[in-house]
């Protein structure tokens, strides 16, 4: 067990999942990147049989069995291996046979990243879809009886005696000014449906150029915009003031998440753009893309909001109204384009990806 252990005490260094099995199927090795991604440790994995960690490991069984007869020098498969009172994990699986009698079997699992972000997005677009509905059908829902508050709260403030003087004025001017509050964000919530899709030639470079001249004028002190721009990206077909608000709704939010860097004097916004080549967008494979990032230094979005940003409503930010991600991602997809986001402390990532003919 020693020189096995010893030879190998390289695998430890590798970044992706690595087992070795015994001739019954039974767990003798399993490097820290394993541990991992099987949420375990190699002491309480040692000796337990690896099909059985997963409620259809018989998928695993067989591919064991046949590297066990020598059927295969190495085998690849991509399977989804379910967990039970976990999620499932969707892997590239290699399977290699060895000459040892004592561990016949190395595994190497290598989690699925592009069908991971192909279910992602296919998430977010769904969860898009449902959250454009039930604002429509909640926004129309609203404005009828808001309109008729309004209305009553002006009637009855025609009523009081001296209504200029009368302190009761103050009671239906709260009402007046909240619902004309209410009546903002409904109408904010129904502006993408509203408004036609203007397409035309689009510079990207000119809508970042505009966003930064708009942050700039709101930060003047603290922040740094850090152009990084690649001026070989071509010009497409866009909704050029579409863009910019989107843009500028990320960059603002951005910006206002760094407060306190910039009281501090060293906030930055990054802007970047790039071209991608060959991206797979919600199951569509695209030659070419745009490849936006909207980067700063800022304390990072809250680990219990990360997954839920993009719904409307929600804000990471005291007084925010949770619309600009939003509405940010509601134009980017009438580009047939997504918006991701990685963010930790230190460094949040948006990046905007669109489709070029």
């Amino acid at each position: 067990m020693n020189n096995q252990a010893h030879s190998l005490a390289g695998l430890d260094l590798l970044a992706s999942a690595v087992l070795v099995l015994d001739a019954d199927g039974c767990i003798s090795y399993a490097n820290p990147a394993a541990e991992n991604l099987l949420e375990s440790s190699l002491k309480v994995m040692q000796h337990q049989r690896l099909t059985e960690m997963f409620l259809n490991g018989d998928k695993l069984q067989d591919i064991f069995s046949q590297a066990v007869a020598h059927q295969f020098d190495d085998k690849r498969q991509d399977l989804v291996l379910e967990r039970a009172g976990r999620d499932p994990l969707q892997v590239h699986v290699i399977v290699t046979a060895l000459d040892d009698p004592q561990a016949p079997v190395l595994i190497e699992l290598r989690e699925n990243v592009q069908q991971l972000k192909l279910d992602r997005e296919e998430r977010l677009i769904d969860q898009s879809q449902a959250n454009k509905e039930l604002i429509r059908n909640l926004a129309h829902e609203i404005k009828n009886p808001l309109g008729g508050i309004r209305g009553a709260a002006q009637l009855l403030e025609l009523e009081l005696p001296e209504r200029h003087l009368n302190p009761l004025r103050e009671y239906t001017q709260v009402i007046i000014k909240e619902a004309d509050r209410l009546q903002t964000l409904v109408d904010r919530l129904l502006a993408p449906h509203r408004r036609p899709h203007i397409v035309g030639d689009v510079n990207i470079h000119e809508v970042f150029e505009r966003v930064r001249s708009l942050i700039m004028a709101e930060f003047p002190n603290g922040l740094t915009i850090r152009r990084d721009y690649d001026l070989s990206v071509p010009e497409f077909r866009g909704d050029k003031e579409q863009l910019i608000q989107a843009v500028l709704n990320i960059a603002h939010n951005a910006a206002q998440a760094l407060a306190k860097r910039i009281e501090a004097g060293d906030a930055m916004l990054t802007f970047q753009t790039r071209v991608a080549r060959q991206v797979t967008l919600v199951k569509v494979r695209y030659r070419l893309a745009l490849d936006l990032h909207i980067m700063d230094n800022g304390p990072g979005i809250p680990p219990e909001i990360q997954n839920r940003i993009f719904y409307p409503l929600v804000s990471g930010r005291d007084g925010g109204s949770g619309l600009g991600l939003t509405l940010a991602q509601t134009f980017i997809q009438q580009h047939m384009g997504v918006i991701e986001c990685e963010s930790r402390p230190g460094c949040t990532d948006f990046r905007i990806l669109i489709p070029l003919p």
